[in-house]
């Protein structure tokens, strides 16, 4: 039962954590900047339990060791997440694109919008690999590392264009990141995406049943649910699933002026 209690857990611990992070940001979002820099402030002791945690796990194999570090890379990657959706590490380009834009000029100022956020993921990933190599439990870096190139894998595919975008969930300090995205039938990019995530996802379920330890099988068990979860968020791109409907029950109610979902679909965080 192991693997299934722990592909539970990474279950719930994905729909709570990205439903508090949009709760909180869209909260502060109505109070104005100050309440938005607030709400960064306050979430620091995220990524610091994170990175202790980290630390801490690294050589403890045990299934609790596993979870810590399980838990530990997703409160850094959740602070991050939470300083981008406010607008405090985005990147120097705040404006929306101009009409009839070269592609070429189109991607710098796509980069640009989020500029920082992506250096300091990398930084974040770099570091992480850097402390954990080598020691015994390396599911935190592990993690991790899913979470960054699930991410930048649906970012690019936002860029190149997908048929199902919603943008509902933008604050309105990121208001103008929709204007970088693509509404398309299709991109070149997106079966190369989900080809690698779902030999991803078996390379972790072999792992899951070749080793023996109860650490083991539970980290490769969080590992397959979490690759399986941004498998899914892939395909939530292109068909017709209203995946914004796990959490709208946690949000304020929008207001008379916010923007509407162009197709419905992946919330693109």
């Amino acid at each position: 039962m192991t693997p299934w209690i722990a592909s539970i857990i990474a279950l719930f611990v994905w729909w709570f954590s990205t439903g508090a992070i949009l709760m909180a940001v869209k909260y502060a979002d109505r109070a104005g900047q100050r309440a938005r820099t607030t709400t960064v402030l306050c979430g620091l002791p995220m990524i610091l339990v994170g990175a202790y945690g980290f630390w801490w796990s690294l050589d403890n194999e045990t299934i609790f060791g596993v979870y810590v570090a399980f838990l530990s890379a997703l409160g850094i990657w959740g602070w991050i997440e939470l300083a981008f959706l406010t607008g405090t590490i985005t990147g120097p380009n705040t404006h929306a694109l101009p009409p009839h834009t070269p592609e070429w000029e189109r991607f710098i100022r796509a980069w640009g919008t989020l500029a920082y956020h992506e250096m300091l993921l990398i930084t974040a990933l770099i570091a992480l690999f850097l402390v954990g190599t080598g020691h015994e439990n390396g599911f935190g870096m592990w993690t991790f590392a899913v979470l960054f190139f699930a991410r930048v894998s649906a970012k690019l595919n936002l860029f190149l264009g997908v048929p199902r975008i919603n943008v509902d969930f933008l604050p309105d300090a990121l208001a103008h990141l929709p204007s970088h995205f693509r509404d398309r039938r299709m991109n070149w990019l997106f079966p190369i995406s989900t080809t690698a995530l779902t030999f991803a996802a078996a390379c972790w379920l072999e792992r899951l049943m070749a080793v023996e330890t109860p650490g083991q099988i539970t980290g490769f068990a969080l590992l397959s649910a979490l690759t399986a979860l941004a498998l899914l968020e892939h395909w939530v791109m292109v068909l017709p699933v209203p995946d914004e409907k796990l959490w709208r029950w946690m949000l304020p109610a929008p207001k008379s002026t916010q923007k509407e979902t162009l197709k419905g679909g992946h919330h693109g965080l």
